[in-house]
This record gives C-alpha cells, structure tokens and sequence, in this order.
C-alpha cells in the first residue's frame, strides 16, 4: 500500500455491498481520498481486483475477508506521526459486527468511521471511553445525509412546543435493524428538549401486537416499515389540538450520502474523540 502526502487513505468494509460500493466510486472520483483496502465476506470473491467488481476499471485493491488483517497493514503503512496521517476505515457492514469492528479500528490507531447501525448505547460508551483512551479521533454516523441533519435540528425546536409526537422510518428489507440508528437518534436529539411524550389520555389495547409501534421511555412511539423499492424515509409528526406538523425526509438515492461519508473522513483525523452524529462534524 502507499499514499500521496495529499491524499487520505481509505479503507472500506462492506465493500459489495450497497452502501460500500457507494464509497469506492465516491472516494474514485476524488483526488482527495486513495482506497488502499476493500474488505467483504464474500470469500468466493477473495483476492480479486475492487475495482473490476465493481466495474469501475482495475483499481490495484484487491478485495479481503481479513478485517483484522487488513486494518493491521494498514496500521503499519500509514503511521500516524502525530495527526492526519493515518488510514481511515469507513465501514458499512452489519450490526453484529459493527462494534468489534469500531474497536479492533482503534486498536491499531485507524480512524473509523462508522455508517453501520446498531450499536447499543452501553457499547457506544464503552466505545467512546476506548477512543478517549486511545486519543483517536472516531465517528459513529446513523445518517450521512446533510438533509437528515436539518430535519433533526427542526424536530428538536418543535418539541419544545408539541406533547405528542411519534416517528415513522421506511427502508429497504434487506436491512438488518429496526427500529434505524437514525431513528433512534432522531427520538434522543427531541428527548433533550423534553423528557415526557405522549401522555395517556384513554386505556389503550392492541388487538395486534405492536400495532401502536415501539414505546421508548419518554412516551415516543416508533414505527418501521420495510419494503422492496424503499430506500429510507423518516417521518415526525407532531400533534396538538386542531393541527399537526410533519417533517419528512426522502432519501431516493444513496449517492445523498456521500457529500456526508467524504466530509467525516476528512475531518475525523483531526479529532481525539468519538463523535455520535454528523452534526458534530458539521
């Protein structure tokens, strides 16, 4: 592996899949960023050019199984001499492995940046603890778009004027978690300006259970839908007497997030810390 002074090092997990894939081109097209590791569980396909997978022409990356492996190489061609010389791992693969992965990226001073949802809140601080430790700069983003971020800085001013509100999040069915990441940050940027939602008004019974969606302690509601043909929608919807305000965001494309995935790989090698949210990084 080696790296022009001007150029980030950048290695992706998930590299098949939708999102990975996604990056690569992304990372590609920029003269900023230099993939120098493509990681995927598709052994079949071990040992193969990145870049001919994906049909973007030899890429001199061939694709590994070995996370571990590779983040080690990595570790030991790009040193970081005090700040912004290290490799950076953006990785989007699956809840399962997404916090082992965050730490073992730690572990040998690669600058993660996590797409990946599902991590718990007590992995989150135990995270967040090892990167302090480690001095390192780290990000945990549930949604790279620019737009999501906009909507959740207008949920949270509504809150401070609406009692009741509940979330609804669609996606594809092929992802793994539900309620989303985003979701869930969504309800904790709107929990920090009130601590109760949704007061009972009426003795509430399911004749379907989970009808009403999930109940997170401050009385939010959270729904997920998953479909063919989705590929993310989140909706809040507030209520009082005699109106209701919905704010929705529609993400149509994934190529939306890329603006966001390259923006925190340039940024995240200046930090010391582990940062939850692209609002951080903004």
């Amino acid at each position: 592996m080696s790296s022009s002074n001007q150029s980030i090092p950048v290695l992706v997990a998930g590299a098949l899949g939708r999102m990975g894939s996604e990056v690569i081109k992304a990372i590609n097209s920029s003269n900023d960023y230099q993939l120098v590791g493509a990681i995927d569980t598709e052994k079949e396909k071990e040992g193969q050019d990145i870049g001919l997978l994906l049909g973007l022409g030899p890429l001199e990356v061939y694709l590994s199984s070995d996370f571990e492996g590779t983040i080690c190489a990595a570790s030991q061609n790009f040193t970081q001499n005090g700040t912004n010389n290290g490799a950076v791992l953006v990785d989007f693969t699956h809840p399962n492995v997404a916090y082992k992965h965050t730490r073992t990226s730690i572990a040998y001073g690669v600058n993660p940046v996590i797409g990946t949802t599902g991590i718990t809140s007590d992995q989150l601080e135990d995270l967040s603890k090892f990167a302090e430790k480690a001095s390192l700069g780290s990000a945990i983003i549930p949604n790279f778009s620019v737009g999501m971020v906009l909507l959740q800085q207008a949920a949270a001013a509504a809150a401070r004027f609406y009692e009741f509100a509940e979330l609804t999040e669609m996606h594809h069915n092929k992802k793994a978690d539900a309620p989303s990441g985003t979701c869930i940050k969504t309800a904790e940027i709107i929990e920090e300006q009130r601590a109760a939602f949704n007061k009972s008004l009426v003795h509430e019974e399911e004749s379907i259970e989970g009808s009403r969606g999930g109940s997170r302690p401050s009385g939010l509601k959270l729904h997920s839908v998953r479909l063919p043909g989705l590929v993310a929608q989140q909706q809040v919807m507030f209520g009082s007497n005699g109106e209701t305000y919905e704010l929705t965001h529609n993400t149509i494309d994934r190529s939306a997030y890329m603006p966001g995935v390259l923006l925190v790989v340039k940024k995240i090698r200046s930090l010391n810390q582990l940062v939850y949210g692209l609002e951080k990084i903004l």
